[in-house]
């Protein structure tokens, strides 16, 4: 495989992402509304003496979670618009049409998606960490970063981040409108809701443990997605079928 191959497409998409508005508000706006919102709920909610410090640190943590939703979440515009987007824009079939191996394409796609998403969501979180010492240094001190906010950004949120992108690079293969592929990719967001209203209400408990347990489930979707990513993508069919 030669990385450069890879790396061109990566960069040809980096350079469509910065022209499309739609593409870049989906990059800023949610991990921006996240890391300044929370913070200013918690503002509020402390100003009230009866809240107990437990309860502060129980919404720090689940909050932390968030994070992991949003880096399953940010990719999918970017992996559907990748494929979609120029299958649309007949951009796709010159492409395909190149000596480059299929791994090398998908490489490049996938990094396409996978560096923009996981850039911003570190920069949410390091909004997010910053206003959150700021509000609650006055009740908790110095509450992040923590040991649960370094497992999720180091690792949970690469391996959902991958996780999502190989997903909607499958589902974008099969779809042929950018809409129904970003609103499949977007279900994938579900399951982990879910499990981050489960730590809200204090259902399950936020700690290492837990988050390592993610993190191996999370890692064995991305290995089963990454072989079948590759085993569903038919550069001939593309060629032939997709006009």
């Amino acid at each position: 495989m030669d990385l450069a191959n890879a790396w061109t497409i990566a960069s040809k998409d980096f350079s469509i992402f910065r022209k499309k508005k739609s593409v870049l508000y989906s990059l800023i706006a949610l991990p921006l509304f996240v890391s300044i919102g929370l913070p200013a709920f918690i503002q509020i909610l402390i100003t009230r003496p009866r809240i107990p410090v437990g309860t502060i640190e129980l919404f720090l943590n689940s909050f932390s979670f968030l994070f992991i939703v949003i880096g399953v979440f940010l990719p999918v515009t970017l992996a559907s618009y990748s494929i979609v987007g120029e299958k649309i824009e007949k951009n796709l079939e010159p492409l395909l049409s190149t000596p480059m191996t299929d791994g090398e394409f998908l490489l490049g796609k996938t990094l396409a998606a996978f560096l923009p998403a996981l850039a911003s969501t570190y920069g949410g979180a390091a909004i997010f960490m910053t206003l959150m010492d700021v509000v609650t240094h006055s009740r908790l001190g110095y509450f992040f970063p923590n040991w649960n906010m370094a497992v999720i950004l180091l690792l949970t949120v690469p391996l959902v981040c991958l996780f999502s992108v190989e997903a909607n690079i499958i589902i974008s293969s099969r779809i042929n409108d950018i809409r129904a592929a970003t609103q499949l990719g977007s279900l994938l967001a579900i399951p982990f809701g879910v499990i981050y209203v489960m730590f809200e209400i204090n259902f399950l408990h936020l700690n290492i443990g837990s988050l390592l347990l993610i993190c191996a489930v999370v890692t064995v979707a991305d290995l089963v997605f990454i072989y079948l990513t590759k085993v569903i993508f038919r550069r001939e069919e593309i060629l032939t079928k997709w006009r």
